[in-house]
């Protein structure tokens, strides 16, 4: 009798859940801090359709998970991103859209690849943001998680968005950018505080790759031209559309905040793929990038240029200085322990820190994660705080605590789930104690499954939101 092999990212917890629900006074182990008022948000695919042929992780339509958490309390409420997509599939009752390992359907569709919005959140002049890097950004009102609608700028998008646009926490600017398969490859916006686009300028680079992330400093801004490379001439041939080329360098970019091809710096260092950075920062002639780096990537079935590397898929923190005086480029690795979903305290994004925070990844095939791994980047050091036996996680976002002076002052907060018990819950770590017990879990009535990046909206944030 013939088995039919189960797809692992519709398995287990990686499956989608039916309901959209709204849950009051969730039961809290331990005890939530006081000071601690907010909502934890976090994005993730959970395709509301059986899929149509191959179906990769990346593909699912975007839900959202809250955590409101007010006077040592919680609520918990989760809502699909209602994308155009979302809508016309929800009408028909069916998917009508192919997933990224499947050829676009050539029929009537608006587009022939859906937006899922389900990346990513940012919070920028009082509106939160679902994201997906291949088109536009879907304004989310909260606490309801209410989608409003495609966010297009007043029109003056011109540019697919960044799953991780950069808020500059001094100036309140947000840096984004937008990669596509045509010229220019990569366009570079910036948007004032009060969320007016005020500039787009093409980024030029010899041919189309994925670039998933980026990093600013107070004054630069970094972009990473790595090669995994798109190219239409070798789909004509029959040959894959997308490849890592582990015979090209990676190149770095480094532009001033406000400038564009002609005062852009390229750096080169060995070839190397880069999902997400930790963060950046300006030491005298040098621009320091922290991020996690592998050495190539089979992600989306990619092949590379020859055998493929055992140790290739295996994200390590890393640093890079690049001197914008001599151009010298400089790489180091700063743990060899595999780990992604970096996260700093934002209070601090594009300045030097002294702490980050990575999720320490499990074993195995699967993107599962362990841990929550803490950086001393003054003494490359870490501590770890595990989920236990079973239990993983996701990204952590670190909390700062109202009123705090220390970097390292707040919590870190992240869904983690329980396959013994076959549960779900938030879980808050004190920052200072990473090693130490949590100081609340948040029981969810509901399965979470796992997803990409979350966001906290403080009280002030909810209060202030358009």
């Amino acid at each position: 009798m013939a088995t039919t092999k189960v797809n692992p990212y519709l398995d287990g917890n990686f499956a989608p859940v039916d309901e959209e629900i709204t849950a009051n006074t969730l039961q809290v182990i331990g005890e939530l801090p006081p000071d601690l008022s907010g909502m934890f948000v976090r994005n993730g695919p959970n395709p509301q359709w059986t899929p149509i042929g191959k179906y990769h992780w990346f593909d699912g339509d975007g839900m959202l998970h809250g955590v409101r958490i007010s006077n040592g309390k919680a609520t918990y409420r989760n809502r699909y991103v209602r994308t155009k997509a979302w809508k016309i599939e929800n009408e028909v009752g069916k998917a009508v859209w192919t997933g990224l390992l499947e050829p676009p359907k050539k029929n009537s569709l608006p587009k022939p690849i859906k937006n899922p919005a389900n990346t990513a959140l940012v919070w920028h002049a009082g509106q939160l943001l679902a994201l997906w890097e291949g088109g536009a950004p879907h304004a989310i009102r909260v606490p309801e998680l209410k989608t409003i609608g495609e966010y297009t700028y007043n029109g003056k998008l011109v540019s697919a968005v960044t799953a991780h646009p950069k808020v500059d926490p001094v100036t309140g600017e947000m840096m984004l950018f937008g990669y596509g398969f045509t010229p220019p490859y990569v366009q570079y916006s910036v948007v004032s505080p009060e969320g007016e686009l005020l500039q787009t300028e093409p980024i030029d680079i010899p041919t189309a790759v994925m670039m998933h992330d980026f990093a600013i400093t107070e004054d630069y801004t970094i972009f990473m031209d790595l090669p995994l490379t798109f190219s239409k001439e070798r789909m004509k041939r029959g040959e894959p559309m997308m490849k890592f080329e582990r015979d090209k360098p990676s190149r770095f970019g480094i532009v001033p905040r406000y400038g564009n091809n002609s005062n852009i710096l390229w750096f080169e260092s060995p070839a190397c793929y880069i999902f997400h950075t930790l963060n950046a920062y300006e030491e005298g002639d040098e621009v320091v990038l922290i991020a996690c780096r592998m050495n190539s990537t089979t992600v989306l079935d990619v092949p590379q240029d020859t055998h493929t590397d055992s140790e290739g898929d295996i994200p390590r923190l890393h640093r890079w200085r690049f001197n914008v005086k001599t151009g010298k480029v400089s790489e180091e690795m700063l743990d060899d322990i595999a780990s992604e979903f970096p996260r700093i305290n934002e209070n601090l994004l594009g300045q030097k820190t002294r702490y980050g925070y990575t999720a320490k990844a499990a074993k195995g095939s699967m993107p599962l994660f362990e841990g929550i791994i803490k950086y001393d980047l003054s003494t490359d050091k870490s501590q770890t705080h595990e989920f236990g036996r079973g239990r993983y996680g996701g990204e952590a976002v670190f909390v700062p605590r109202p009123g705090a002076t220390a970097e390292d002052d707040g919590w870190l907060v992240t869904f983690v789930y329980d396959t013994v018990e076959e549960t779900s819950e938030l879980v808050v770590v004190n920052a200072q104690d990473i090693t130490g017990e949590p100081v609340a879990r948040v029981l969810i009535p509901q399965r979470v499954p796992y997803g990409f990046h979350g966001a906290w909206v403080s009280e002030e944030q909810l209060k202030a939101s358009v």
